[in-house]
């Protein structure tokens, strides 16, 4: 009979801190990604689930921490009061979670066309 255990090899596989924020990012694009991603690097997909925690919280080096801010939806505003604003270029494709009052959240990259976004918001928003 032979005996065998955890002790007989390296049972675990390390990630580098540098793979971790890459892998949770590459798992955000796109629609359930999450399974595709998990295959694709060799990971369980229960072992993203902490990475995304750690990424969220800023505690995965490179990563941002989530932050929020506040937002407010206005009925029409009159064109001669809109001003033109120069829109912030992110370094990299980000995404901004929107959780809505109905319980839903949304979703969208930053560079996503305000128009579509408002649109959007319209048909997801039950008010």
């Amino acid at each position: 009979m032979e005996v065998l255990s955890a002790a007989d090899g390296v049972r675990r596989r390390h990630w580098p801190d540098e793979d971790k924020p890459r892998i949770v990012e590459e798992s955000f694009i796109g629609h359930r990604q999450t399974a595709a991603t998990a295959r694709r690097h060799g990971i369980c997909r229960s072992l993203r689930t902490p990475w995304c925690r750690q990424y969220r919280d800023g505690e995965l080096g490179n990563s941002c921490a989530a932050s929020f801010s506040p937002v407010a939806v206005a009925k029409d505003i009159a064109a001669s009061q809109q001003k033109s604003i120069d829109p912030i270029v992110p370094t990299r494709d980000c995404q901004v979670e929107i959780a809505l009052l109905n319980g839903r959240r949304l979703i969208v990259p930053t560079r996503v066309d305000p128009e579509a976004l408002a649109r959007l918001l319209s048909v997801v928003d039950d008010q």
